[in-house]
């Protein structure tokens, strides 16, 4: 008989876009923290769902939908009155003068999921994005792009942000930043993160360097 693997099962269940299939996993699963739910679920399942979109077996339509129902799933198990893990520390999450926002909606769920304060500031401008850093006070923010040419203007945010005394952390991803390595220290990010999985230690890094700021 093979092991029942929740990641495995709720993998299945977006690749057929089947909310019931997932709904009945979790419930299947019984008393769950929604950090170990996030981690030891959500977060392999939607990695291997992310390579298949890389590798051409997914669709577009199916990461779309795994984005959707896991939203749905870390919802329901939360606690609406459990407090954040950093409380201090204040995370914004933004697509960079792109239009792809898959991996920025699986992302601000997650990290949702785990307890952390995070606005989503949608698409912005570099100016735009200035501004709102400053007027909301934010320690750290992380970057989705898709286009190259999106990926190099980071280093011009990093510069106008410099320019107006602002310290912030910027941690980034996208596909720029698969393809080259070296690419998120040239247009100065803190940090780059290939998928969910690797993102998670990346935040807990960063989150106790700047609580020791």
């Amino acid at each position: 008989m093979t092991d029942f693997n929740p990641s495995d099962e709720l993998k299945q269940a977006i690749l057929s876009t089947d909310q019931v299939r997932a709904e009945q996993l979790l419930a299947n699963l019984g008393e769950i923290s929604t950090q170990d739910f996030v981690e030891k679920v959500i977060v392999p399942a939607m990695d291997q769902i992310g390579d298949g979109w890389e590798d051409g077996s997914v669709a577009i339509s199916q990461v779309y939908m795994g984005a959707k129902i896991c939203e749905s799933l870390i919802i329901q198990t939360s606690d609406p009155d459990a407090k954040f893990r950093q409380p201090q520390l204040h995370f914004a999450i933004t697509v960079l003068e792109d239009f792809h926002f898959l991996g920025k909606s699986i992302i601000y769920s997650v990290l949702r999921g785990l307890g952390y304060k995070v606005d989503d500031f949608g698409r912005t401008t570099i100016e735009q994005l200035v501004d709102k850093v400053e007027q909301e006070s934010i320690d750290i923010l992380l970057i989705s792009t898709l286009m190259l040419r999106s990926a190099l203007k980071i280093k011009q945010l990093r510069s106008l942000l410099t320019e107006r005394g602002i310290k912030i952390k910027i941690v980034v991803g996208g596909a720029p930043f698969r393809f080259d390595k070296q690419l998120w220290q040239e247009v100065g990010a803190d940090a780059t993160a290939v998928g969910t999985s690797e993102l998670i230690p990346v935040i807990e890094n960063l989150t106790g360097e700047t609580n020791n700021d």
